[in-house]
C-alpha cells in the first residue's frame, strides 16, 4: 500500500484531522494516528485495518477490547510501545464510558447501574459476578469480584455473599453478572441462584434488590422481570 505522504493531502489522517475534525476521520484513520508508522511496505493506516479487524473478532473497533499484549506483540509492525499505546486507549475509552454513565448512576435504577458496569462487564470472556454493598440510604458502601465462572457458568455462596455483606453493615445488596455470549436473558439456574440469595438474605435482614444481568450493551433486570 501507498505510503502516507504519497495521498492526497486531505486524505492524509493528521491532515484531515485538523481541517476537518476528529469526528471527520474513520476508526482505522484515529488508530494510524495514534501508531504515528508503519512497517516496511506498509502504512500505519494499513497496519491499523489490520488491528481492527483480527480473526478472532469481527466487532471492528469493540474488537481493542479483546487484544491482550501477548497477541498485539505477534503482529508484524507493533512492538512494545504500539501494544501498550493500543491497551491504553482502549482502557481510556471504558473509563471515559464509564465516568460519563457515573455522572447519572442510581442504585434504585437498574438502568443506570447497568450503564455505569457495562464497559467494565460486557467485554469478559468468562463469567463475572459482582456484589454492591449498599448502606441505608441506598448509596454504594463497597463493591467486589465474589465469583469467576466457566465461559457460561458461575458459582458463589450465599454464605460467603452475606459474611461479606453483615461484615461492612450493608443493608441491601445488588448482584451483577455478564452473559459472554452477549444475551443477557437469565438461565434457570441465574433465576434459582437469585431466589435462595434473597430468601436468605430475607431471613438475615439484608435485601437483595436487584440481580443484573449485563450482555453485549444490554441488560436483564430480575427485578423489573418479576423474578424476585
Amino acid at each position: 500500500m501507498n505510503k502516507i505522504k504519497d495521498l492526497n493531502p486531505d486524505e492524509r489522517p493528521y491532515e484531515k484531522c485538523v481541517k476537518f475534525g476528529a469526528e471527520h476521520l474513520t476508526d482505522a484513520e484515529l488508530i494510524a494516528i495514534l501508531l504515528r508508522s508503519g512497517t516496511r511496505g506498509e502504512s500505519s493506516l494499513s497496519l491499523a485495518n489490520r488491528i481492527l479487524h483480527p480473526v478472532f473478532s469481527q466487532e471492528g473497533i469493540l474488537c481493542l477490547h479483546q487484544w491482550t499484549y501477548e497477541q498485539l506483540m505477534q503482529i508484524k509492525g507493533i512492538g512494545q510501545v504500539k501494544a501498550v499505546q493500543i491497551l491504553c486507549l482502549a482502557e481510556l475509552a471504558k473509563r471515559l464510558a464509564k465516568a460519563d454513565a457515573g455522572q447519572e448512576l442510581n442504585f434504585n435504577s437498574p438502568e443506570t447501574i447497568a450503564r455505569y458496569y457495562m464497559e467494565d462487564m460486557r467485554h469478559l470472556k468468562q463469567e463475572n459476578m459482582k456484589l454492591l454493598l449498599l448502606n441505608t440510604k441506598a448509596r454504594l458502601i463497597s463493591e467486589s469480584d465474589i465469583s469467576r465462572g466457566t465461559i457460561n457458568s458461575t458459582v458463589i455462596s450465599p454464605r460467603e455473599l452475606f459474611v461479606e455483606a453483615l461484615h461492612k453493615n450493608a443493608v441491601s445488596i445488588i448482584l451483577l453478572h455478564n452473559h459472554p455470549s452477549g444475551d443477557p436473558t437469565p438461565s434457570k439456574e441465574d433465576i434459582l441462584m437469585t431466589r435462595r440469595v434473597r430468601d436468605a438474605g430475607n431471613m438475615i435482614g439484608i435485601e437483595l434488590l436487584d440481580h443484573i444481568v449485563i450482555g453485549n450493551n444490554c441488560y436483564v433486570s430480575l427485578r423489573e422481570k418479576g423474578l424476585i
